[in-house]
């Protein structure tokens, strides 16, 4: 296919070339594909894995690839260049990673993709080996997101809702009996996790909660292996080198900490005009009261600046207060984990920085209705804010400041995560299976 690049002319000769029957294809695609990924491809090398990097080319600019690409010291070996709308990309990662493992197939290769989490590229690399009778190695398996029970808590969602008393709020969120499944939210992430779940044969869970989850889906439980997050491994490489970050020279009012980061890019935040507006105006009041505040501006929070009419007014508050640092995204993860680790709290809905606030200690509020990290919440140092009310997530947000309790509270995700990833790995590799699993295996009829 002449849409795939390859580092190599000789690629496919040079991997039939090796020795052994496995081909470890580590998938990535963005940002935090490459943060989790990257300390599996490294682990897999260092054993001596027939092993390489596969970009999709989702992420494929300076600010949300190149640059921590370069960071990590890591160059992909093939790139499938896709481009297009949501369904433009699923099909041509299915079709051009079908391409590439058919060819390794041909040449005798069991190609073993490792797909992570619940982004679209594990959900179309995960078909693609499928198509193949190659099962993946699920990276950051069973997330699925669960939601307050609020109608049941008796709880609404605005002011005067019995979400202002913070203390209590907290204390409901810590309870398990608390929450309820069957969210289809983020977009399409629990689309994508669910369907790769499906074409998996290894599934690697972070947390005995996403073991439950899959175990109650019908997954084989000799097969689920519970690991930790391997963004554990870049978050602590990263904070071990953010001595050596120059991201404070160029935002020196970060170095003292006492800031709140905020990121917002959730599709259903942000398309949404009432949930958008709920988080921004909780923003601006901080904002306009002097408290620091940084803001990374992501492709979706560019968008939905733009469709709600907030350029300007966004530009006007960039311009007049010194307080506020309106950032694009940063390329390089140790200025970001250099900064996250000085921050008093990270307002965010996104799903990795609930994980990486667990490993830094930083209290963290999660600007959305549930979580597909509720176990850092029911942990305690995470708090759902819904959005939907300005004063309800300002009030949260200010509960969640520099609060010792939160910050104090474990550390759940693991350490030596990527080195426990491949020993599950290698463990079924050992014992003579395959990831993609016959069935008489499965059902202990055949040796």
């Amino acid at each position: 296919m002449q849409e795939i690049t390859y580092r190599s002319a000789s690629f496919y000769d040079d991997l039939a070339s090796e020795s052994g029957p496995h081909v470890h294809m580590v998938m990535i695609a963005t940002k935090p594909d490459i943060i989790k990924q990257v300390p599996l491809f490294k682990e897999l090398k260092k054993r001596g894995h027939t092993v390489i990097l596969a970009h999709t080319g989702q992420h494929y600019d300076e600010n949300l690839s190149g640059g921590m690409l370069k960071e990590f010291g890591v160059e992909p070996d093939l790139n499938l260049n896709v481009r297009g709308g949501m369904d433009q990309i699923v099909s041509q990662i299915i079709g051009r990673l079908g391409y590439v493992i058919g060819e390794l197939k041909e040449r005798g290769k069991i190609v073993i993709p490792y797909a992570h989490g619940d982004t679209t590229t594990a959900m179309a690399a995960s078909n693609a080996g499928f198509c193949h009778a190659f099962a993946s190695v699920h990276v950051e398996a069973g997330i699925r997101t669960l939601t307050p029970d609020y109608e049941g808590l008796g709880l609404g969602l605005g002011s005067g809702s019995g979400l202002d008393d913070v203390e209590r709020w907290r204390n409901v969120l810590m309870k398990r009996d608390s929450w309820k499944r069957g969210s289809q939210e983020p977009f399409p992430e629990q689309f994508n996790t669910r369907c790769s779940e499906c074409a998996t044969g290894i599934h690697l869970a972070p947390v005995e909660l996403d073991r439950e989850f899959m175990l109650s889906e019908g997954f084989n439980d000799d097969r689920i292996f519970v690991v930790g997050n391997s963004v554990v491994d870049a978050t602590l490489e990263a904070k071990e080198n953010s001595k050596n970050s120059s991201i404070f020279e160029k935002y020196p009012q970060l170095a003292g900490g006492n800031f709140v980061r905020f990121c917002i890019h959730r599709r259903e935040n942000c398309i949404s005009k009432k949930r958008f507006m709920a988080i921004f105006d909780a923003l601006k009041s901080f904002i306009e009261e002097g408290k620091n505040v940084l803001l990374i501006n992501m492709n979706q929070t560019k968008r939905a600046f733009a469709s709600f009419g907030l350029e300007e007014e966004v530009a006007r508050l960039d311009r007049e207060h010194n307080n506020f640092v309106f950032s694009e995204v940063w390329p390089l993860y140790t200025d970001v984990i250099a900064a996250m680790n000085k921050a008093s709290v990270c307002a965010t809905d996104s799903g990795s920085m609930q994980e990486e606030m667990n490993v830094l200690g930083v209290p963290c509020v999660t600007l959305r209705f549930g979580s597909d990290r509720s176990e850092s919440i029911m942990n305690g140092g995470n708090l759902i804010a819904p959005p939907i009310d300005s004063g309800v997530i300002k009030n949260i947000i200010e509960f969640a400041w520099d609060n010792d309790d939160m910050r104090k509270v474990p550390k759940i995700y693991g350490e030596n995560v990527s080195a426990k990833c491949v020993d599950a790995v290698e463990s079924v590799l050992n014992a003579g299976g395959e990831v993609f699993r016959d069935e008489g295996e499965r059902l202990k009829m055949v040796n």
